[in-house]
């Protein structure tokens, strides 16, 4: 996809067909899509590749018109993560061969996060945490679809049956009623699984928090996606202390809230990524955060984002004393 054509996609017809370098390929169900530009009362710039001349193509533009529209229906789910903040952890598409991880961390010893869930609707992944026998905690950003989505607990390697496994269909998506997308904040939300999970040594719940974070505080993130030799999704683990929150906003400005807190190094190297948003963030055995967002993954300067779930226990309590 060109870049003219991504920002009449997103936010309206561009004002000429000029400025036309590749933005990103995106190909759906293995067909390329072959729009280089939409211009102007839905004219097309087409003949960029490899230095063509543009070409304005006024007698196609219905025609176009409603390709376009087909095109932009297929484009939804694409169009929803490339108009979130820069900031955003992207909700990764699954690709076990190529997928992210938690950078320069280290694998679990295996089921020692009987709490994780791995959130799946055939498109995207999340992590998540278990907080009770029918719900389970993740990040109002990953936008799932509920007639797909599927949680899977009690796993530690994606690509291995270990007979320890429950996978379990979702009754309700609940978004705190105050997320803000173009921000991320208040970014938790809450997922009822259809029946309760069978509670064992190898899935249990964890405890909500009983207080806020604090600076210094040392914490676990979870998540998964490639080892560093590229070999089994197994679930990876990363130690990584709270900063304070005059730090935190030192790097983010206002967009930091109190709904947030700020975790890792200044020096890189070692951050939760891709992949991993809606994970669990536990310190002192309690779930404190969730992931959130970030710049980019592991940068120098650049702390990740999680949500501070102690804003939300009452809504979580009220929540499900509801539902």
């Amino acid at each position: 996809m060109c870049d003219q054509t991504f920002l009449a996609i997103t936010f309206g017809p561009c004002d000429n067909c000029s400025q036309n370098k590749p933005l990103m390929n995106i190909y759906l169900k293995n067909e390329p899509i072959n729009y280089c530009s939409l211009c102007v009362e839905l004219m097309a710039c087409q003949g960029l590749a490899k230095g063509e001349t543009i070409h304005t193509l006024k007698a196609e533009s219905e025609t176009l018109k409603t390709k376009l529209e087909e095109e932009r229906a297929k484009l939804h789910d694409v169009e929803l993560a490339m108009k979130t903040t820069v900031f955003i952890l992207l909700v990764a598409v699954v690709d076990f061969s190529s997928g992210d991880e938690i950078i320069g961390g280290y694998e679990c010893k295996p089921h020692s996060q009987p709490w994780q869930a791995f959130l799946f609707d055939n498109r995207f992944l999340c992590g998540g945490s278990l907080i009770n026998e029918r719900w389970v905690v993740s990040a109002a950003h990953c936008r799932f679809s509920l007639d797909r989505l599927l949680v899977h607990l009690g796993r530690h390697n994606l690509q291995t049956n270990e007979n320890t496994e429950q996978e379990i269909k979702v009754e309700k998506i609940i978004p705190f009623p105050k997320y803000n997308d173009s921000l991320n904040n208040n970014d938790i939300m809450l997922i009822k699984l259809k029946k309760p999970v069978t509670l064992n040594e190898y899935v249990k719940p964890i405890r909500l928090p009983e207080k806020c974070s604090s600076e210094g505080e040392k914490c676990l993130v979870s998540g998964w996606g490639r080892t560093a030799a590229g070999s089994a999704s197994v679930l990876q683990c990363l130690n990584l202390p709270v900063l304070s929150e005059e730090t935190c906003k030192s790097v983010y400005g206002k967009i930091i809230t109190k709904n947030m807190f700020c975790a890792g190094f200044f020096n890189g190297g070692k951050d939760a990524c891709r992949g991993d948003s809606g994970g669990p963030v536990v310190c002192g055995g309690q779930l404190k955060g969730i992931v959130s967002f970030g710049f980019d993954c592991a940068k120098p300067d650049h702390p990740g984002v999680y949500t501070e779930v102690c804003r939300y226990t009452e809504w979580i309590k009220s929540t499900i004393a509801k539902k």
